[in-house]
């Protein structure tokens, strides 16, 4: 009887897979509204990469200046993950995601009429700001609205990561080759349509009925499932920027064959993100594909750091071969920090996504600094170093995650 009862199980389980494998692509309008404002609000993240080297020149900054434009935009992400709830729970999802493309439209067209690095930076925090607002809300958003389920809203949004990662920095490059300044505003273009189409296409969003105080996404981390997932994923956001912020300081290519290689790296995220991290998942459990995908990016940062200054090639093929480990990592680190917690998801998520952004804050001035006091190798080698712990964290904490590990998608 109970191996009937665990064949009902797994039939029903898989019947409920298949449910969602066909109704991924069959959803409503609304959703694809929120995805395709998704994706732009991630081009921001890589659309700066193309013009690092040159917003250096223009601006006559150090690469380590330079990188502050990920830090103030990540750090600012990071804290205001921990009020989007509280203002999400009171005025609603929609009118939240509203004030937040809203914001990133002004501050992105601000900061392409900088005339000094500290105002870019500056201006990155602000439209930081707007980007925390939008992104934690937006997978909330789409897992109440979405077909499918939460799982199915949860692969949509990364293939909108993935697809924003790869587009941004070639529409960096295509923009920034003309000029520097160009790329922000094709952002507040872009994000100025996204506010269109949310606010035509996006019902009213209820206010739910419980409001969220500002203290429980931090209350949310007294969960060790949530702390770990956290924990792990600052460590590995701190190797996941080093890539995307340092790499384009060391290849020596103008804005178009910057744009090329991360174009291809981005295609890499969207793809394994969205296609293998579900069959890693369901072969290797959540805790196991993760745990190896992440020593897997610990040998892909120990090769960027024997090829710096050696092998450009190399470190072309290593960066675009680590976009498919991001990828993977993205998708399982999401669900797990949907999943694991018992507290309701947006504040899960914006516990989670507090503790990951700092790795994203840190990353790219510690490793343009690093570089400036000793070498590349060495950057890259530290960033090893912190996915190595990353993988140590969610190994060591497998008990608190594998009774809540999530259903593959």
């Amino acid at each position: 009887m109970q191996a009937n009862a665990a064949t009902d199980t797994h039939h029903q389980r898989g019947g409920k897979l298949h449910t969602e494998k066909q109704s991924m692509l069959r959803q409503p309008k609304a959703v694809w509204a929120v995805a395709f404002a998704a994706v732009f609000a991630f081009m921001g993240i890589g659309l700066v990469d193309p013009i690092l080297p040159a917003i250096a020149a223009n601006l006559e900054a150090t690469p380590s200046e330079v990188s502050l434009l990920f830090t103030s935009y990540f750090l600012v992400t990071a804290i205001a993950m921990l009020v989007t709830g509280f203002v999400s729970s009171r005025i609603g999802g929609k009118k939240t995601l509203l004030i937040g493309l809203g914001i990133i439209v002004v501050f992105s067209a601000l900061s392409g009429m900088a005339n000094t690095v500290d105002a870019l930076v500056g201006f990155r925090a602000g439209w930081g700001l707007g980007n925390a607002l939008f992104v934690a809300t937006s997978l909330a958003v789409m897992v109440g609205v979405a077909s499918g389920g939460a799982a199915t809203a949860i692969i949509l949004y990364e293939a909108a990561l993935g697809l924003g990662l790869s587009l941004g920095p070639l529409m960096g490059a295509l923009l920034g080759g003309w000029q520097w300044r160009a790329p922000f505003f094709g952002t507040a273009t872009a994000m100025a349509i996204a506010f269109i189409l949310v606010m035509v296409l996006l019902p009213k969003t209820p206010v739910p009925a419980v409001k969220t105080r500002l203290r429980d996404p931090l209350l949310a981390l007294g969960h060790k499932g949530l702390r770990t997932t956290a924990g792990s994923a600052l460590f590995y956001n701190y190797g996941f920027f080093t890539i995307l912020a340092f790499v384009p300081f060391i290849l020596g290519f103008d804005a178009y064959g910057i744009g090329a290689v991360f174009f291809g790296w981005g295609v890499a995220v969207a793809v394994f993100s969205v296609f293998v991290a579900p069959m890693v998942q369901r072969r290797f459990g959540a805790v196991g594909a993760l745990t190896g995908s992440l020593l897997g990016l610990m040998v892909i940062l120990a090769g960027l750091a024997f090829a710096a200054g050696h092998s450009v090639t190399t470190i072309v093929v290593l960066t675009i071969v680590s976009g498919a480990l991001l990828g993977i990592n993205n998708t399982l680190f999401t669900e797990m920090a949907m999943a694991v917690s018992d507290s309701p998801r947006p504040v899960a998520s914006a516990g989670y996504n507090f503790v990951r952004w700092m790795g994203g804050a840190l990353a790219p001035f510690l490793a343009a600094k690093i570089a400036e006091h000793s070498s590349a190798s060495v950057t890259f080698i530290v960033a090893a170093a912190m996915v190595l712990v990353s993988a140590a964290v969610i190994f060591g904490g497998r008990k608190f995650l594998t009774a809540h590990e999530p259903v593959p998608a």
